[in-house]
């Protein structure tokens, strides 16, 4: 028997899933599928293995939850398993999944383990090779992570405080009553928000973490709800709603989202009705010339959390691609937080709208030393709170990115403002996003924080 085990990483929605089981069965189960589920499929075919189950850990609300599809994609090979545990109620056919169920793949065995906190229905999963005793690792979904657990506060105020103090002792009694050399394998790594703090690693072992996360070190249950609460970092707009789809059932759409080709005239007509028009080109080449009223999310893996943040889920959304070619890639990473519907994309590009004579809008690219000797312009900081605190540049103003809709109306409309971020990525989102409220005298700082702090130039701190 040789035991297959695939991590398997979405970037930008910083998200593991898993594939495992082993090549005497030709048996194997995935868990917690992302919605772009080819990766499952061709993993599978390498190994020469059939995908039987497909679980979720708990009911997601970061990403788009692909087992709906993958299952649909394997027709009626694989179940879906889900846990039937805290009450959860799901909208769409399952078998349920109690504390202590175990489910063999060959020589590898799955356990089951109710870890609530994160969720009120949160299960883990112990692995054990063949009929040993001991685990050799746990898949732990988001109840705890490398440096990190996973937040208790994203049911709601009315349910944080059960939950806080069901997480605590899901660390206290699960987790920290592990052996030292049972390794973790979480569902997110660096970068996501279902956790304060998740360290950069992609595994762990329980004694590491036993050394080493101070919020699995803490011991008294008031401590670690005050560290909770002062810890978490800011909610996404889009947790919310993928809760809710995701509880009931997102829709299987057994390829990537539809969308046509659009002529200049037919996209110009859309735009003229009021589109949602996002353009994921690079900010240089957008802030170069683009379509007017457009939003500019670049098509890297952080897209498919930006526009979760940023983009109306109820209103069709119209692509602007750098290449067309680009396009499968785009869908993707939007499809990852749940965008499904789209109007349509520009055929040829900024290139086309050019070239048929259209309007173009523009945003000034300054770097950091014109911005340093640049007068009455007034830097506008959209990173995250406590990137904020750590630094920022002098005479600066705070709105983080996630946040700044609902800081418009603060900000003067006449006034001149230099959007920055930590490299130029963000600055540029918020740069479109005022420049389509009609803020007319933005500009954007290619390097931003990074460049600023490169120069050499004078930093302050929050007080």
């Amino acid at each position: 028997m040789t035991l297959r085990f695939e991590q398997i990483l979405a970037d930008g929605v910083a998200e593991c899933s898993y594939l495992l089981g082993d090549d005497s069965s030709h048996t194997c189960a995935v868990v917690d599928p992302r919605p772009d589920v080819e990766i499952y499929l061709e993993t599978a075919r390498r190994f020469g293995l059939a995908i039987t189950h497909v679980f979720e850990t708990h009911i997601h609300a970061d990403f788009l939850s692909g087992a709906r599809e993958l299952v649909a994609r394997l027709g009626g090979q694989a179940k879906l398993y889900v846990s039937a545990e805290g009450g959860a109620d799901y909208g769409f056919e399952h078998k349920a999944v109690r504390d202590g169920d175990e489910f063999s793949f060959g020589g590898m065995r799955m356990k089951a383990r109710f870890t609530p906190g994160h969720t009120p229905e949160h299960m883990s999963y112990l692995l054990f090779d063949g009929d040993k005793e001991t685990p050799w690792g746990v898949l732990s979904g988001d109840a705890f992570f490398v440096d990190s657990v996973g937040r208790p506060d994203l049911m709601g105020d009315d349910q944080t405080e059960e939950l806080t103090e069901k997480l605590f002792h899901t660390v206290r009694d699960v987790f920290m009553a592990l052996p030292d050399d049972v390794i973790i394998y979480p569902c997110h790594g660096a970068g996501s928000a279902c956790g304060p703090d998740i360290g950069d690693r992609m595994s762990s072992t329980i004694g590491y973490e036993r050394r080493f996360n101070s919020y699995a070190q803490i011991t008294e249950l008031e401590k670690f709800k005050d560290v909770m609460q002062s810890d978490a970092p800011p909610v996404p707009t889009h947790y919310p709603r993928l809760k809710k789809v995701n509880a009931q059932g997102p829709e299987v759409l057994r390829n990537l989202p539809r969308i046509e080709p659009m002529t200049v005239e037919r996209f110009a007509g859309a735009r003229q009705g009021g589109a949602q028009i996002l353009d994921v080109r690079d900010m240089m080449d957008f802030g170069a010339g683009h379509v007017p009223g457009s939003i500019n999310i670049g098509a890297r893996p952080e897209l498919s959390v930006w526009a979760g943040w940023l983009l109306d889920p109820e209103q069709p959304i119209y692509l602007v691609l750098h290449e067309d070619t680009e396009l499968p890639g785009v869908l993707r990473l939007l499809w990852r937080t749940g965008f499904t519907d789209f109007g349509g994309y520009l055929a040829g590009g900024m290139a086309a709208w050019r070239e048929a004579g259209r309007e173009f809008a523009q945003i000034p690219q300054v770097s950091v030393h014109e911005l340093k000797d640049a007068e009455g312009v007034t830097p506008l900081d959209v990173r995250k709170p406590d990137e904020w605190e750590g630094g920022h540049i002098p005479g600066a103003r705070h709105a983080f990115l996630g946040k700044l809709h609902e800081e418009l109306s603060d900000l003067d409309r006449a006034a001149p403002y230099a959007t920055y971020c930590a490299s130029g990525f963000r600055a540029s989102i918020a740069a479109s996003l005022l420049k389509k409220n009609g803020f007319d005298n933005v500009r954007n700082v290619p390097g931003s924080w990074k460049a600023w702090t490169a120069a050499g130039y004078e930093t302050q701190k929050a007080r």
